[in-house]
Order: C-alpha cells, then sequence, then structure tokens
C-alpha cells in the first residue's frame, strides 16, 4: 500500500491512489505527492534510498547514511535525530538526556501525581494550535497601523491616525498572549531547544512587544507626534515600521519551523 502527501497541509494518506480531496484542507488529488519508497504492491524492487532520520525536535526528515550535522530547520544537533522505518516508526532512541531525579513527596502513589495547571495549558496550546491562531493578530493588524500611519501623513486624514491609535491598543492587549502560547510551544514542542532560530524568535517577540508600549504610550503622552507639526514624527513612524519588519521576521522563521520540516519552502 502506497502513501501520498498533500503538498498543501502535510496530510498523509494510505491508499492505491490519493484521494479526491485532502480530508484537512480539501485540496484535490493532483495536489498529492507520492512519498519517497512508497510503490505499489508489486513485485517491484524497491530502489535503495538510503536510510531515514527525523528530528525529534521539529520533525524534520532527512535521508542519508548519517544524519546531518544539525537539523537545517531547527538547527537540533546531530544526535537529537531518530533513524525512522517506511511508516515513519522509530527505530531506536535519541540520545539520552540526563534528566535530575525528583523526591517524590509522602502520599503520593507510584510517582505519579496529577497534571500541573501549566501541563494541562501546555496540552491546550499544542492541541487547539492557539499559538499558530494567536500570532496572526499582531501580524495582520501591525501592517494596517503602518498604512494608516503613512497615509495619515501623506493626506493628513485624523480618522486614520486615531485607528491606527486605536489598532496599537489592540496589538499591545494580545501580545502577552501570544508570547505566552509561543514560550509554550517552544517548550512543549520543540523541547526547549537552545538555538539560533528560537533564540531569534524570542528576542523578536520581545522588541516587538517593548516597541508597541513605546507607540502606545508614546501617542498617549503626546497626541500630537505624528502631526505635521511634531519634530518627532518620523522617529515615531520609524519606530512602527521597524516593528512591523520584526514581527514579519518572526513571522518568517515560525514559517520555517512548520513548513521546512515538511520540505516545503
Amino acid at each position: 500500500m502506497r502513501k501520498w502527501e498533500c503538498d498543501v497541509c502535510g496530510f498523509v494518506h494510505k491508499g492505491d491512489d490519493p484521494p479526491e480531496k485532502c480530508p484537512v484542507c480539501d485540496s484535490p488529488a493532483k495536489m498529492f505527492t507520492l512519498m519517497t519508497g512508497e510503490q505499489k504492491d508489486s513485485g517491484e524492487t524497491e530502489t535503495a534510498q538510503g536510510k531515514r532520520w527525523r528530528c525529534t525536535v521539529c520533525g524534520y526528515i532527512h535521508t542519508g547514511d548519517e544524519p546531518p550535522e544539525k537539523c537545517p530547520v531547527c538547527a537540533a544537533p546531530k544526535n537529537m535525530f531518530v533513524e525512522i522505518d517506511r511508516e515513519g516508526k522509530a527505530l531506536g532512541e535519541p540520545a539520552s538526556v540526563e534528566i535530575e531525579e525528583i523526591a517524590v513527596p509522602p502520599g503520593e502513589k507510584n510517582g505519579k501525581t496529577a497534571p500541573s495547571f501549566f501541563d494541562r495549558l501546555g496540552d491546550l496550546v499544542l492541541k487547539q494550535h492557539l499559538h499558530h491562531i494567536s500570532v496572526h493578530f499582531p501580524n495582520g493588524v501591525l501592517p494596517v497601523v503602518v498604512v494608516f500611519l503613512c497615509l495619515y501623513a501623506v493626506f493628513n486624514t485624523v480618522s486614520l491616525e486615531a485607528a491606527a491609535f486605536y489598532n496599537l491598543i489592540f496589538v499591545l492587549v494580545i501580545l502577552p498572549f501570544v508570547l505566552l502560547t509561543g514560550f509554550i510551544e517552544w517548550q512543549k514542542r520543540y523541547k526547549g531547544l537552545k538555538t539560533a532560530i528560537f533564540f531569534t524568535k524570542i528576542v523578536c517577540g520581545l522588541v516587538v512587544l517593548a516597541a508597541v508600549n513605546v507607540l502606545v504610550f508614546w501617542r498617549i503622552l503626546d497626541p500630537g507626534v505624528m502631526s505635521a507639526e511634531s519634530s518627532s514624527r518620523l522617529i515615531y513612524l520609524g519606530i512602527a515600521g521597524a516593528t512591523l519588519g520584526v514581527a514579519g521576521l518572526a513571522g518568517y522563521l515560525g514559517g520555517k519551523l512548520v513548513f521546512g520540516a515538511r520540505g516545503l519552502k
């Protein structure tokens, strides 16, 4: 039995032929690709493709006799890869990590305790994809803010500047939730891996939070900061543009983690 992967969402279908449409994203059959090494049940001999290795952090799959020195998607080291078979099942375990033993308080049976609030929250974030959902709000609103500010600077339409300010307040309110779900995603899904891509995303998130605070409270303290008479007009607009750029970089890296692991660019 062959396996087909949806080029749009990554759904894997098992069968001699791809489905008429993807049950996840409704993509048509032509958007399915026969997965490497899969073929019809026949007497054909499978061509050797080398071993397959999966990054246990982001899920990227590498083909070769040995895993790469580091994951090209999340930069996880070589020892974080595990060999997998044709069905995608792990043939071993990644390098073990020393874990400090924790004393079990009296009254607990077999060392098992009820899940903590953080564990339950983490499961909810991963199951419902809350970070992927929430991050679209600031990433979608910030371009509107910059466009409105630019239009106000050109046409001096007061309502556009006011709209930009209220949109900034919305971004400021939603950002803590975005950063919290992002931190949980990093800890739970990506095992808190400390590599450049995650470090950059964290820094970008903190920079955006700080910059939006500056933009909101500057506007509160000086309502005319974007007026034609203000000497700080270009500085304020520059901060808004830089904030959009940093948010875009964080979004790009997030997309690389999600789609790079599927071999999509």
